[in-house]
């Protein structure tokens, strides 16, 4: 591969709390980005543990090990949405890092967590642990990662003041953002304003901050339309790379160095 670029792929894939369907599922995305000579694939938010902090910490330890083996064989690496109990016990919502080799190289973790606007908040603010935003080290390009609301601050879920992270992270020098989301909706009149609420902010922070970003959906459940678009919105905001918005899609797409 040009190594002036960077060859990502997507993966918008059904989310389960079965962990070794998702494994299966996160399988398939791997073989299309191996098979696509894609440097790295992003996956949605939990789609290996489920998105959800109750589960079965030996099992999704075990799962990663056979989707990290997978993915190094095939030569790609990951941005791996998963919840995990990390070694000081706590449990965070992340993206995972790993090089096209295998190797680790840190994890974001879900900073605009959910809540309800009640005092004290309740949700998924109650669940999930934060570190701190930092950048990954991938050659040439410093990549960055957010988790779903990180980026748009829904303000029906958001008891946090908007942090902004999108700007934090270009001024940090992140060229890339991988954003992995797993959104919720009815297929009703409010689902469809929330898709549109989505694209919107991911087009106009992607160009506030002169950045890339690559999104990634949950599909489930497949009669309805994803809660957001997956795809690749460009420094000027425009999409250059968009899948259909309901059921199962891979895309790949070259960005020049």
């Amino acid at each position: 591969m040009d190594s002036n670029l960077l060859r990502i792929a997507g993966a918008q894939i059904p989310v389960c709390t079965d962990i070794e369907a998702n494994v299966e599922t996160i399988m398939r995305a791997i073989d299309f980005a191996g098979t696509e000579q894609a440097d790295i694939l992003l996956t949605p938010e939990g789609s290996l543990s489920g998105y959800t902090p109750e589960f079965d910490t030996a099992a999704v330890k075990r799962a990663l090990a056979k989707v990290t083996a997978a993915a190094a064989r095939a030569n790609v690496g990951l941005a791996l949405g998963t919840c995990f109990v990390e070694d000081d016990d706590r449990c965070y919502n992340q993206i995972r890092f790993y090089a096209p080799d295998g190797a680790y190289l840190g994890f974001h973790s879900k900073t605009l967590t959910c809540g309800s606007l009640t005092d004290p908040p309740r949700g998924e603010i109650e669940h999930y642990a934060v570190a701190p935003l930092r950048l990954y080290d991938w050659p040439d390009t410093p990549i960055g990662g957010l988790i779903c609301n990180d980026l748009w601050a829904n303000p029906g879920c958001t008891p946090q003041p908007d942090p902004h992270l999108t700007q934090q992270l270009s001024d940090m020098g992140a060229r890339v953002i991988f954003h992995a989301v797993n959104g919720g909706r009815k297929g009703d009149e409010w689902s469809q304003v929330g898709f549109q609420y989505h694209e919107t902010n991911l087009r106009m922070r992607a160009r506030a901050g002169k950045l890339w970003i690559v999104t990634v959906d949950n599909c489930l459940p497949k009669k309805w339309p994803c809660s957001a678009p997956s795809g690749v919105v460009s420094p000027t905001g425009e999409w250059v790379c968009r899948v259909d918005s309901q059921g199962e899609q891979f895309f790949v797409y070259s960005i020049a160095g």
